[in-house]
């Protein structure tokens, strides 16, 4: 659960780090943006000012600085609308590119809506009458880019927080495929030798007592340790899957787990009529079924209880249902009971499930989850797995 809980927290400080990398930009770019609309608001004004003295020009007016100041607009889109709504002079737009017959019809809808949006400043022609003009502007293209950058930094912050966190769930989930493997190999290899000299001494046990029928439970549960060994030895590597019988399979399983479960937990099947055949490798599978059915014996404990297995078939898909009368499991926990080193017992390594999913999904290309549980009244794990 530490391994867990520090890559989870890792995540969160990913995720926290992206959105105040986001509040920041956002912050310092609307300031920035505020700005700099103030200052080309300025010059604006400045730039009326000057199509103002240039209509008012006398003999006194310096005719060059007002030029300058006009013609230093370079970046500020311009509209000068007359009393009516016309457009007389416009700047740094390109009218002549749109498709309207009218460029100056288009200018004037333009200035109409820039001084809807409150972007236009009133100037008297001159101080004796009451003509004026209006002139329109619009934010430069600096301050649209600057509008959408934040944005545009924010996608990539987004990404790079989902290719973190998908970074991290690969490399972890590579470190904890490289360790079950490891672990697994060398549990096959350490049970090897001990399983063989025990095999040796049932021969020689079976020549002296051959009426024992002790020595014969005994040749079984050895065999049975084979059979364990040798499915941690396939751990890792593609295990060889044929067509099978799931019938005769969880058959042999129920009747292995009866014989070693308390008599007050009955374990039932519930089977179709027809056979049911998937392309499987039965060592493995079996495997699932028992896990899932001791889970469910551990869920029960010391009461009374009963565990059904059901298999049925829908469409092309083949479902198993191991349901039990235990005590549940918190709906929050659902996907954490897969979790390698997840458990809820005193006692375990809590990689039983984590083992299921992996035969499951991986290695029979099939779906497990937890399709339903109530706490106090028992839990139902689906399998689902294509047909043959």
């Amino acid at each position: 659960m530490q391994g867990i809980d520090k890559s989870h927290k890792i995540k969160i400080l990913l995720v926290a780090s992206a959105i105040a990398i986001a509040i920041v930009s956002l912050i310092v770019s609307h300031f920035l943006v505020r700005d700099l609309a103030r200052e080309e608001k300025s010059r604006v004004q400045m730039w009326a000012q000057a199509m103002r003295s240039l209509n008012s020009a006398d003999e006194h007016t310096d005719l060059n600085l007002v030029l300058t100041v006009i013609n230093e607009n370079h970046t500020i889109p311009v509209i000068v609308l007359d009393a009516n709504n016309r457009a007389q002079i416009f700047r740094n737009i390109d009218l002549w590119g749109n498709s309207r017959k009218d460029s100056l019809d288009y200018a004037s809808s333009l200035g109409i809506l820039w001084k809807s949006n409150g972007k236009c400043i009133h100037i008297a022609l001159n101080d004796s009458t009451r003509d004026f003009v209006q002139v329109c502007y619009d934010d430069s293209v600096m301050i649209k880019r600057l509008e959408v950058y934040p944005y545009i930094q924010l996608a990539v912050v987004f990404l790079f927080v989902v290719f973190a966190i998908f970074f991290l769930t690969t490399s972890k989930k590579s470190e904890q495929n490289s360790l079950w493997v490891g672990l697994s190999k060398e549990t096959a290899h350490q049970l090897g030798t001990p399983i063989s000299s025990m095999m040796a001494w049932i021969e020689i046990l079976k020549d002296k007592y051959p009426q024992d029928d002790m020595i014969l439970e005994m040749d079984y549960d050895v065999n049975r340790l084979q059979l364990i060994a040798d499915r941690f030895s396939k751990i890792g590597s593609l295990p060889e899957s044929q067509k099978a019988s799931l019938k005769i399979l969880i058959a042999d399983v129920v009747d292995y787990m009866n014989r070693r479960t308390s008599r007050n937990i009955v374990i039932k099947k519930d089977f179709p009529d027809a056979d049911v055949f998937i392309n499987m490798n039965a060592n493995l599978f079996g495997w699932v079924l028992e896990n899932l059915l001791k889970n469910s014996i551990d869920a029960i404990g010391a009461a009374n209880g009963c565990i059904t297995i059901s298999l049925h078939e829908q469409d092309q898909t083949v479902i198993i249902d191991v349901t039990d009368s235990g005590k549940g499991i918190p709906a929050k926990d659902f996907k954490h009971v897969f979790v390698p080193g997840f458990t809820t017992k005193s006692r375990g390594w809590g990689l039983g499930l984590s083992l299921v999913k992996r035969i499951v999904e991986e290695y029979h290309h099939g779906k497990i989850f937890v399709k339903s549980s109530e706490i106090g009244l028992g839990t139902t794990f689906r399998i689902e797995l294509k047909k043959y």
